[in-house]
């Protein structure tokens, strides 16, 4: 999995919840667990059972993805999900580093018979889980942030919608067709309350 889907994955944990608020996939120990099994192969993470403290430190780290995300669309709005609550930006970055380093790697040359060279980035050490966990997604997030798919990144501004989505043709507004259908709909509504109140 590339480090864009896993970074947006995580920052997609934040959710509106159809109801008008915001659901958080992560807010117990089973939340992660079931999110961390569907990514396990991409994570490095196997047989993982999360405590409260590793829990705690995930929605951290997805709170400062979610605050460079919003630094990243700028000058546009960031979601409406975190406009009130973002951290600063020296602190989101100290968070994403920090989680990056938990667990110390080093690139690997492989040269298979055949075919071009290849590098790899393996951990020092065998790393336990919870440790392998925030070091992949901080890594994920050090190569988002400073790669190309950067640019494309949105906030989503869809009526009740939290989303951070990538741009993939330019006249893309929203996440999701869903999203482009409530927007419409609100800006019809909006138009006929005006009208009928002049």
């Amino acid at each position: 999995m590339a480090a864009q889907t896993l970074v947006l994955d995580l920052a997609l944990t934040v959710r509106h919840d159809g109801h008008g608020g915001v659901a958080d996939d992560l807010a117990d120990r089973d939340g992660l667990r079931a999110w961390v099994r569907e990514r396990a192969a991409d994570l490095g993470v196997v047989a993982f059972t999360p405590d409260a403290e590793t829990c705690e430190e995930v929605r951290a780290l997805r709170a400062a993805v979610r605050a460079l995300f919003a630094h990243a669309v700028r000058p546009d709005a960031p979601s409406p999900a975190d406009a009130r609550r973002l951290l600063p930006l020296d602190e989101a970055v100290r968070l994403v580093n920090a989680a990056a380093a938990r667990v110390p790697a080093v690139p690997r040359l492989g040269w298979p018979e055949g075919a071009d060279p290849v590098a790899t980035v393996s951990p020092v050490g065998a790393p336990g889980p919870e440790d392998a966990l925030v070091a992949a997604l901080g890594r994920a997030a050090v190569a988002f942030l400073t790669g190309p798919d950067r640019e494309r990144l949105r906030a989503c501004h869809a009526p009740r919608c939290v989303r951070y989505f990538l741009k993939e043709h330019p006249r893309q507004a929203w996440c999701k067709p869903s999203c482009g259908n409530r927007a419409r709909v609100a800006r019809h509504h909006e138009r006929h309350a005006a009208a009928s109140g002049a």
